[in-house]
């Protein structure tokens, strides 16, 4: 496998919510493992999600996992997620899909340079950037 940069976001008690939720909106297959499944039973984390993966058809991977006891945690000030192609109606579903819920910062919307963008911040604290790219003249 070649290498590949994947987002990687932390929750705090919460990532396995947050992962059905961008299964459903993009799809594709989702696998969970809990604290407890690595040693951890007994433990106050022994339910919380130390690692979730999401791989979609379209290529996209999503990793998450809930914050340990202990460990700080501040939700959506570290991370961004940028979404963007050339497929207006797939990304807009995306876009109404993550926005639902959540907060919109920027309306998508045509923007100086050509391309449709905006922002939202989606009912989990995390920050989301859609672009959709327009057709250039050949």
């Amino acid at each position: 496998m070649a290498s590949r940069l994947n987002p990687y976001i932390s929750f705090t008690d919460n990532a396995r919510p947050a992962m059905e939720f961008y299964k459903d909106v993009f799809g594709g297959t989702l696998t969970m493992n809990t604290f407890g499944e690595y040693g951890a039973q007994g433990s106050p984390d022994a339910d919380k999600i130390m690692h979730a993966q999401l791989e979609t058809e379209r290529g996209f991977t999503l990793m998450g996992a809930d914050t340990p006891t202990g460990m700080e945690h501040t939700p959506g000030t570290n991370i961004s997620i940028s979404l963007s192609g050339d497929d207006p109606d797939e990304l807009r579903g995306y876009w109404q899909r993550l926005a639902d819920g959540g907060t919109v910062s920027m309306p998508l919307e045509k923007q100086m340079w050509g391309d449709e963008f905006g922002m939202c911040v989606d009912r989990f604290g995390i920050g989301w950037m859609v672009n959709i790219a327009q057709p250039q003249d050949a």
